[in-house]
Order: structure tokens, then sequence, then C-alpha cells
């Protein structure tokens, strides 16, 4: 291993090499696309030696049975066909995708889009207020500043318009349990008696 630092195969020694026998037993069990165990390993090691850090390493068991994991992933990628065998062993492979699943997709556009049609519905200037409060994200003094309004006034409508998208969400659309508490005006603005 021509160009490993001393500190990085100490590191490797002490901390990787004592867990070899639980990662070879570990590959043993799963179908890994054609890969021999050795080559597997060997390609862990070579990465963890070309990583430019471990210092955020905090359990490099844990750490090393990932990128032995990435490699078989990479191996099956690179692969022009995969054995229909090696798929069920993905899901051992504990990889996970952060994007999310089409369902949740679905799921946070409606909710967006309620949100949204929620926020249209409010009274004029608590809708101002809350879209520029909570949308562009602008202070209480700027956004007093650009309705002109005094501060306490913005404050004030922040908090109704918060109230007011609540109940819509807390009760689903439907009538709260208080029909006087929450109604709707004209035009289909959200209105709350106080």
């Amino acid at each position: 291993m021509a160009g490993v630092s001393d500190e990085r195969a100490i590191w490797l020694g002490r901390h990787v090499l004592p867990h070899e026998p639980a990662l070879r037993a570990w590959l043993r069990r799963r179908r890994l696309g054609g890969l021999d165990v050795d080559d597997i390993i060997q390609e862990t090691y070579t990465r963890l030696v070309a990583a430019e850090s471990v210092s955020h390493v905090h359990d490099a068991k844990s750490y090393t049975f990932q990128i032995a994991g990435s490699v078989v992933i990479d191996h099956l990628r690179r692969m022009k066909v995969v054995s229909i065998s090696s798929v069920p062993d993905l899901d051992y492979l504990e990889v996970v995708s952060d994007d999310p699943s089409p369902e949740r997709q679905v799921i946070d556009r409606d909710e967006l889009h309620r949100l949204a049609g929620t926020i249209a519905r409010l009274p004029g200037k608590v809708r101002d207020v809350f879209t520029l409060r909570r949308v562009y994200g602008l202070s209480q003094r700027e956004v007093a500043s650009r309705l002109g309004l005094a501060e306490s006034t913005v404050e004030k409508h922040m908090s109704r318009g918060f109230l007011l998208v609540l109940d819509q969400f807390v009760h689903g659309g439907n009538e709260s349990s208080h029909p006087s508490s929450s109604r709707p005006g004209k035009n289909g603005t959200l209105k709350r008696d106080v």
C-alpha cells in the first residue's frame, strides 16, 4: 500500500481490520452478483485508504459495512444484465433512497395545493401579512414597513392567519366543531369570530 500515511494505516489496523471476519461472514450471506468476497473487501479497503479523511467516522464497523454494500451496489449498477437472484438481496444491504416515494410526492403536492388554497382564501390584509412572513420570510418590521401597518397590527394579522390556516388543517376543510368560531365570508374567504 504505497502512499498510505502511517496515521491512516494505524487507523485501519485498529478500527477496521478487527471487523474483517464479521464483514466476510456478512458478505457470504448475500448474493453478490458474481463478485468475490475478497474483491469486495479489497475495494472496501481501497476506498477507505483513498478517502480524504476518516475523522468523521464514529463507528468504523458500520462505516466499513456501508462501504462494502456500496461496492456491491456499484458493481450491480455497472453490469449490463443483473441476475434477478441478486435483486432480493439489495434489501439486505439496507440501501435506502433519500428520494421520497411517488406516493409521498403526490401526498406532499396535494398538501401544498391545499395550503396554497387555504392561504388564498384568507382575508385581504391577513393573507398579505401571512404570505410576506411565511412564504417570503420577511421580518415583522419589514412587513409593517412594506404594508404601512404598525408592527402590532402585523402580529395580530399573523396570529389570525395562523389560526385560520390551523383550523382548516385540523378540521380537514370541514366545518369546525364550533361553527361560530370560523366560517366562510364573502368570496369564500375565511373569517374567525373572536
